[in-house]
């Protein structure tokens, strides 16, 4: 446990935890129901309608019957996800921002990994821990808290993975420069955030949806797929359909903010490059040619459009 406690920070004043969860900084003292450590202050009201809407149907859901095995094996249908764990040492501290029920938390928590999986839904979050123990992962620590206050150590960070929840905050400019503090100067730093081009074909949808009464939705593949598993199903159709905060970004805007915040851009996932394959995510993309890069993401209305436009964006701390 301490070697988790030592990637945790108070929410108030940033001090550091001591046992039993009181900050060695100003004495509050918090705590850890079912092993949960509760590092969440007040939010805002619309970052409190996001943790509500999370807590009725949290997301991803599981499977009944899944082992260890079938949890790799489902992730790594996802190139990316392969990729990402290549990339990442055996002995990494990792965080992962906006867990959710904690299934990439889960994947990367192997080899001498310290993995922290952090969101502001318990709902979710207690799912993710009952799933670890029932899988025998010790690697993996579940804590509730808020990007707004992080309880997370600045600096602490070998790898910050944040994917399809900065677009779920009210700013997620702001929201990055939070995560970027808590990476250490060489840390691979990864978003995964809706495209503004390749989100528009599940926008359409979600027209018709929402004119139908949600009876009808054409051309979703992933609902076509959970069809016998409605748990799944649900919590798809609400993410994907009926979220209260959503955004969406260019790679030019998400390149501003890896630079106003010391963090170097290496490359998209995929590749924002004609003719480029990105088998290295650490490997720095050719370069930023802009026309290329626009023409690149109304591609990816093709290329990702059928599961809702998430691109991935990848970045190194830069030494301050």
């Amino acid at each position: 446990m301490d070697a988790f406690r030592e990637l945790l920070a108070c929410p108030a004043c940033g001090g550091p935890m001591g046992s039993g969860w009181h900050c060695r900084g100003c004495g509050v003292r918090y705590t850890a129901p079912d092993g949960i450590p509760n590092l969440r202050l007040g939010g805002d009201a619309r970052t409190e309608a996001v943790r509500r809407f999370y807590e009725y149907a949290p997301f991803p859901g599981f499977r009944a019957h899944d082992t260890l095995a079938s949890l790799h094996a489902r992730a790594e249908r996802s190139k990316f996800a392969r990729l990402l764990d290549a990339a990442i040492a055996g002995d990494a501290r990792i965080l992962e921002i906006g867990c959710g029920t904690g299934q990439m938390s889960l994947y990367l928590a192997r080899a001498e990994r310290i993995v922290i999986g952090a969101d502001l839904s318990r709902a979710a979050l207690s799912l993710g821990q009952a799933a670890a123990r029932r899988l025998g992962l010790t690697g993996v620590q579940f804590v509730e808290t808020d990007l707004r206050r992080p309880g997370l150590r600045a600096g602490a960070f070998d790898v910050i993975y944040a994917s399809g929840v900065l677009h779920h905050t009210p700013s997620p400019r702001a929201s990055f420069a939070r995560i970027a503090e808590l990476a250490r100067p060489g840390a691979m730093v990864v978003v995964g955030l809706y495209n503004a081009f390749a989100r528009i074909p599940l926008r359409l949808r979600r027209l018709v949806a929402r004119a139908s009464g949600y009876r009808w939705i054409p051309f979703d593949p992933v609902l076509r797929e959970r069809n016998g598993e409605p748990a799944r199903r649900q919590a798809w159709l609400r993410d994907q359909y009926q979220h209260p905060e959503e955004h969406r970004h260019t790679l030019r805007e998400v390149q501003r903010w890896f630079a106003e915040t010391g963090v170097e851009y290496v490359r998209t996932y995929p590749s924002a490059l004609f003719g480029e394959t990105a088998d290295d995510l650490l490997s720095a993309a050719g370069d930023t040619w802009t026309p290329e890069a626009w023409l690149a993401q109304l591609g990816w209305m093709r290329s990702l459009g059928h599961e809702g436009g998430l691109f991935m964006m990848v970045g190194r701390r830069r030494a301050a």
